[in-house]
Order: C-alpha cells, then structure tokens, then sequence
C-alpha cells in the first residue's frame, strides 16, 4: 500500500496531477479541494495517497489532508458510492461541510452534487452517520500555497480545462457550461472549478 508520496509538482490536468518521486513521475486523481491546494508547478509537494487495485489497472488517489482521505475511505464504504463519486462529493464540500450534511440531514445540499440524488443522499445520511473516522488530527506538516502556478509558455485553456474537469466528476456537459458562465477572468484552472463549485452549492 502507498500511503503517502513527497516530490515535486510535474504537472496538473484536474482531476488529474503527476508528482516526480525520485525520477518516476506518478499519476494521481485528486478531489478540487486538493487540487486548488497545491503548491506551484516545480515546488515540492506532500499528499496522502489510496491505492485501489482492479484487475485493468492500478488507481492512485491523493489527498492534502488525511481528514480528506479518512472521509473518502469511508465513502467507497457506502454502497453505491465509488471513487469518482467519492471525489465529486469530497470537490463540491469540504469534511466538515460534509459532517454538518450528515448530521443536520441535509439532503438538499448533498443532491446539489454531481451524481448524488435522493435516495443516494438518504444513504449517505444514514450509513456515514456510523462510519465517521476520528476527524480530530494534529497539525499536518504539509505546506501547501494557494493556487497552483502555470506551465511555462502553456497555451492551455484554463476555462476548457475546468469544462473538462467538471464534466469528468460527473456533471453534464450543459450544467457545466452554465457553471463556468461569467467566470473567465477567475485564473487558473482550480480557481475557475472552485468558484464553479461555490456558484453551484449557492445556487
């Protein structure tokens, strides 16, 4: 099992970021929350990772906390619930918005999220209610900046990525266009999905 992987920062294509370890670039999915996290491209990074193994591939996850990693643990737990959904549940709220959810049965906020609809969200309010990990954790030693720096002389578009991205979690292509209306001028690819993110769970 790979519980953690320190390196530097190759590369990021949300969900997807490529961290070199010792010369071997390692590919890993990363929720938004993560993802907006990161340091910029070159600097050194630290993440918590979960390896999940199927027979056509070897899948790694990465996370910036271990809270965020203890909760998506628990969420492939529920049935029904897989990694993606996992990851579009952990990048449309953070831990302790996901608790509140939980113990307040919000289940309108929990449905607002891509692939996530009624009967999902009542599971999720009843199941996770038992499966919660201790959410207390000292001070973790990662240090991560806001916003991640871009590629030199990128031509990439921050706007397409962030379409991509949110289409990837599992939002229509449609709902993810209305997402990203009026926010061209918000940056770089995270910065553009976060603000999509927050206009979604506002709305």
């Amino acid at each position: 099992m790979i519980g953690r992987i320190t390196g530097i920062l190759l590369e990021t294509q949300p969900p997807w970021l490529v961290v070199d370890v010792a010369g071997i670039g390692y590919e890993l999915e990363a929720s938004m929350t993560t993802l907006v996290a990161l340091p910029g491209l070159g600097e050194k990074v630290s993440l918590y990772t979960h390896l999940t193994v199927r027979e056509d591939a070897h899948l790694l996850y990465g996370f910036a906390r271990e809270q965020e990693r203890a909760l998506f643990r628990a969420l492939i737990k529920v049935n029904g619930v897989g990694p993606k959904l996992a990851l579009a549940i952990l990048s449309g709220m953070d831990e302790d918005a996901f608790v509140r959810c939980v113990m307040d049965d919000d289940i309108k906020s929990l449905t607002r999220l891509p692939g996530v609809g009624k009967k999902t969200a009542e599971r999720l309010i009843i199941e996770m209610r038992d499966r919660f990990p201790h959410w207390e954790h000292p001070d973790s030693t990662l240090t991560m900046a806001a916003g991640t720096a871009p590629t030199p002389g990128s031509t990439r578009d921050p706007l397409a990525d962030a379409e991509a991205a949110l289409v990837s979690l599992g939002y229509k292509p449609t709902e993810a266009s209305r997402m990203l209306s009026g926010l061209e001028n918000e940056g770089s690819t995270e910065a553009i999905i976060k603000a999509a993110l927050a206009k979604r769970m506002a709305g």
